[in-house]
């Protein structure tokens, strides 16, 4: 965490006052929906994303109440949709701790899912922050529309680097990229500024979520244990597209049969990670990540100098450097 905490330092008291307020934004007067949240806001992770708003906003202008609005916006948005993501993956954990829906069952979990939607929706409007819900509403839909393409596809495990890196774009990408783009919005009315910031989001994005598929397989040596869930899942990852699209038709015919039918055998599960090694998938995934991640870098060279600037630099190396 120390790379974290050094990264936030430009902006460490905004983001201490961003705590108090994001929670402040998620108040009820319902008892069950105030446990609820306040068991939400208690499991947070290492807070990304209002760091990408944060310093965004900071390398174009001063941080002020819109700044906050716009990252609590963008971490009610995405709660909800964690929240609803749990109950469509059927899954019992989120960061190491019991989710939502393991604790309270499907139906509470997706009313809480909306009110965190309605809540981010009212906090814009109720202070005509338009600009910024356009953003963040944008990256919501585009967000669904990649999973809805990433379920869709998976049943025929017939996915193409292109529309792999479609998915990825929307599923990921799109949120720290409204994070940048809200972020300089919150300071800024120069559209061309925003436009960078959200592209920059972007390609930041797609590095990490290249960063997330290799921890599948364990890759470099690193990560320790390969985990193999998105196989379990059915996920194609781009590892294995890689692997799939160099390898003869038996060798394909064998890894999409093992995936499809035999996922849950652990056996089986490691024979696909040896031969996306053997095929040289992590190397071909690693150096697309690190190509996404020059990208992002340079878009940063035609801004100013300054701390928050070095600390955006400095957040793009950590997605992909990360260790989990």
């Amino acid at each position: 965490m120390k790379a974290v905490d050094e990264i936030k330092a430009p902006i460490a008291t905004h983001m201490d006052a961003f705590e108090i307020k994001f929670k402040q934004s998620m108040k009820s007067s319902v008892p069950l929906l105030e446990k609820i949240t306040s068991y939400i806001v208690k499991r947070k992770g290492k807070q990304i994303r209002p760091m990408f708003v944060f310093l965004s906003a900071q390398m174009h202008g001063e941080i002020n109440e819109s700044t906050y609005r716009a990252a609590a916006l963008i971490e009610l948005l995405h709660t909800a949709t964690l929240v609803h993501d749990d109950v469509v993956d059927d899954s019992n954990e989120r960061r190491g701790f019991f989710s939502v829906n393991a604790l309270w069952k499907n139906k509470i979990a997706v009313l809480i899912g909306d009110y965190l939607l309605s809540k981010g929706l009212l906090l814009s409007l109720d202070n005509d922050d338009f600009h910024l819900l356009k953003l963040v509403s944008n990256a919501v839909r585009e967000m669904s529309e990649g999973e809805l393409l990433q379920i869709e596809k998976a049943r025929k495990l017939d996915i193409s680097e292109e529309i792999y890196f479609e998915i990825i774009r929307q599923k990921t990408a799109t949120l720290i990229a409204a994070c940048c783009a809200t972020g300089a919005a919150s300071v800024t009315q120069d559209k061309q500024i925003v436009e960078t910031m959200k592209q920059f989001g972007t390609l930041t994005g797609i590095a990490f979520q290249i960063k997330d598929d290799l921890f599948d397989f364990g890759s470099s040596g690193e990560i320790g244990k390969p985990t193999g869930i998105d196989i379990k899942e059915k996920k194609m990852t781009l590892p294995l597209i890689y692997a799939l699209n160099n390898s003869t038709f038996l060798e394909k015919r064998k890894i999409i049969n093992i995936v499809k039918n035999h996922n849950e055998d652990p056996k089986k599960v490691a024979e696909v990670i040896d031969f996306v090694f053997a095929k040289k998938g992590i190397e071909y995934a690693e150096k697309i990540m690190h190509q996404y991640k020059t990208e992002a870098l340079n878009l940063l060279k035609g801004f100013p100098d300054g701390d928050a600037k070095k600390s955006l630099e400095q957040l793009v190396i950590y997605t992909v450097e990360r260790k989990k």
